[in-house]
């Protein structure tokens, strides 16, 4: 079997726990977007993929992203693919995040939202990018900041960071994203996120998507009303243990420039962890 039949057979395996997960929540499937994670997996992988019809990728550093994306371009040539910027983003590098990714999920930080928006509106001036960056708000379901996220319980806090993306030129705001705290109940953490998304939601006249759920509890997620499902390891496999400098051919074995401007795009596209 080649690398792209594997990739293919795990692909289609996850749109169908994706359809089922929404029809058993009474939710249409089309409007969840399976974004494969492809974070320390070659180019390669990333344009099998896209031959099988995905658009959307996710990316967690800057750097690998950045190389990753100028190499996938010579292969594919002007394709309108969608990078998504799932790590978390350090000041100095949000103007290079803010010129190849389509949307950005963890940002937690007022400085972070100032540089972005800054970084965004350049590139909007440059032609580097033809609509605002997407941010999503990254939300610390346990309180725990030192591992990303603004504390669910700081309402006032969250309402200000929510309202300064909002408000930034560059950037549009789209949602809360989350990941369930180690050795919880994944059931619980979902539910008090969409809890969380229903009361910011009442401040804003566009709808707001959660980005959450991976690999191992999509369809918990999806129940909990995600949108954005990140799916690496369901998808290509373990990661390969190598530096992400350092991009080796993965085998089914062990499963393992310049940048496009940007497309206008509908909310829901492509296919984490």
């Amino acid at each position: 079997m080649t690398r792209e039949e594997e990739l293919g057979r795990a692909l289609r395996g996850l749109q169908d726990r994706v359809a089922r997960a929404a029809e058993t929540a009474g939710r249409d499937a089309g409007e969840i977007e399976l974004l494969p994670v492809t974070k320390f997996f070659p180019a390669t992988d990333v344009v099998a993929l896209y031959r099988l019809g995905c658009s959307a990728f996710g990316e967690s550093r800057d750097q690998e992203a950045t190389a990753k994306i100028a190499e996938v371009g010579e292969l594919v040539g002007g394709a309108p693919l969608r990078w998504h910027m799932i790590g978390r983003i350090q000041r100095n590098k949000a103007r290079s995040v803010a010129r190849w990714a389509y949307a950005a999920h963890s940002v937690d930080s007022s400085k972070v939202i100032a540089a972005l928006d800054r970084a965004a509106a350049e590139a909007l001036d440059d032609g580097l990018r033809t609509a605002p960056l997407r941010v999503f708000l990254q939300i610390s379901l346990d309180g725990d900041e030192s591992r990303g996220g603004v504390d669910v319980a700081a309402s006032g806090r969250v309402d200000d960071l929510c309202g300064a993306i909002d408000a930034a030129p560059g950037l549009e705001f789209v949602g809360l994203m989350a990941v369930p705290p180690l050795n919880s109940d994944a059931g619980e953490a979902f539910a008090r996120l969409e809890q969380e998304r229903d009361r910011v939601q009442r401040g804003y006249q566009q709808r707001l998507g959660l980005s959450a759920g991976m690999s191992g509890d999509l369809e918990t997620a999806i129940r909990h009303g995600s949108t954005c499902v990140r799916v690496g390891t369901a998808l290509l496999g373990s990661r390969p243990l190598t530096s992400p400098e350092v991009v080796t051919p993965v085998t089914p074995s062990s499963q393992t420039p310049n940048l496009p401007n940007f497309p206008e795009s509908s909310p829901h596209e492509g296919s984490s962890q």
